[in-house]
């Protein structure tokens, strides 16, 4: 499933001018020796200082898209040591300097006149970490989740989500549980005022990581996007595939003790439905679109394996534009008020309580939409 939008459209051209080539080089020579060698001394420990030190400093200095690809290529081309005897020793100078520098790059770029290179500047000294994927770093992308330019909030979400960084995380040996309780801790504040290009990043990043915090990030997500649903003020619905694909996921084969994970995949997926529904005569060709790759791609990837039978019925049902096959579908496997749905009944789990205290068995139904909307 791809996750295309007009942010994304921006940022490319942005990118695409970051990785052209041609710049004023870096002096390599005394690092390539140091990576070279199988022992390493404290003078070599002085030229990977400097060589971070120098590289970084002509990153933040430049304006030149060009020369700040290149510097860039050539920190991350030389990150790791060239030999297996000495990467413990290069790594964690590599890392030490790194910190030290592109901290101290960091306040100078905040503080740079002209907003337009401030911006620069910040960004692509994020974009250098997000590459290093470097766990210690962690504290210098998380300086800027609340930055007021939405570019550069992604960027350092993204440095501390990214499926390398969160494979650190959990690595057998060295990974680190706490930085990512605490980076799911930091997230979690963020989710209410976040934009869907940063939900997939906090969606995949919670389907990464086992600890309670990223289940609870996980259930703040759905409830956020349910919520959208019911008020008719939800966004680029095509992400909420990736949260029910990380919900099924997290409730593992029988569903035991995950009761909320079904809940919120029950409620999100019956709204994705009811939306495709009721909104047959005035939703955009795109959101339909949308709505109905998640109802057919959550049936092929979720269910099937659920019922451990390759169903269908959702797919013709949304290519053929037959609505009332489509929900009575929908009924069946998540409910309606005279039974209790299919996937219900397997992975144990309701939709909370009715007000004489009995469970209900059905999913909230969604209001009609406003009437501007239609009228739109």
């Amino acid at each position: 499933m791809k996750f295309k939008r007009p942010f994304f459209a921006v940022l490319m051209v942005f990118l695409v001018l970051l990785t052209s080539s041609g710049s004023k080089a870096v002096d390599t020579a005394d690092i390539d020796a140091v990576r070279s060698k199988g022992v390493l001394d404290a003078k070599d420990l002085r030229v990977i200082d400097r060589f971070v030190g120098d590289a970084v400093a002509e990153l933040i200095q430049t304006r030149d898209f060009t020369s700040i690809a290149k510097v860039r290529t050539v920190i991350l081309s030389r990150n790791s040591s060239g030999t297996d005897s000495a990467e413990a020793q290069y790594a964690a100078q590599f890392s030490e300097s790194a910190h030290k520098y592109i901290s101290e790059a960091l306040e100078r770029a905040s503080v740079l006149r002209g907003e337009d290179h401030r911006f620069k500047a910040i960004l692509n000294l994020l974009i250098l970490v997000d590459g290093l994927e470097d766990l210690g770093l962690a504290d210098l992308a998380m300086r800027w989740l609340n930055d007021e330019s939405p570019v550069i909030r992604y960027w350092a979400v993204h440095c501390i989500t990214s499926s390398g960084f969160v494979e650190k995380l959990n690595a057998s040996t060295g990974g680190n549980p706490g930085l990512a309780s605490e980076i799911a801790g930091q997230l979690k504040g963020l989710v209410d005022s976040s934009s869907p290009e940063i939900l997939v990043l906090m969606t995949e990043f919670s389907g990464g990581v086992e600890i309670p915090e990223a289940e609870e990030l996980l259930l703040q997500i759905a409830d956020v996007r349910i919520g959208r649903y019911a008020d008719w003020t939800v966004e680029y619905e095509l992400l909420d595939g990736a949260v029910l694909k990380v919900l099924d996921a997290k409730i593992g084969p029988s569903g035991e003790g995950k009761a909320a994970m079904g809940r919120r995949f029950g409620q999100l997926y019956s709204y994705v439905a009811q939306r495709y529904v009721r909104g047959q005569d005035f939703l955009s060709a795109e959101k339909k679109h949308q709505l109905g790759s998640v109802l057919v791609e959550t049936e092929i990837l979720c269910i099937s394996k659920r019922t451990r039978i390759a169903q269908s019925v959702i797919k013709t049902a949304v290519e053929q534009e037959d609505y009332a096959a489509l929900m009575e579908e929908h009924n069946r496997l998540l409910g309606d008020e005279t039974r209790a749905g299919q996937l219900a009944s397997m992975l144990k789990f309701d939709y909370g309580k009715n007000p004489d205290g009995s469970s209900r068995i059905a999913p909230l139904a969604l209001s009609e939409p406003p009437k501007e909307q239609v009228s739109q």
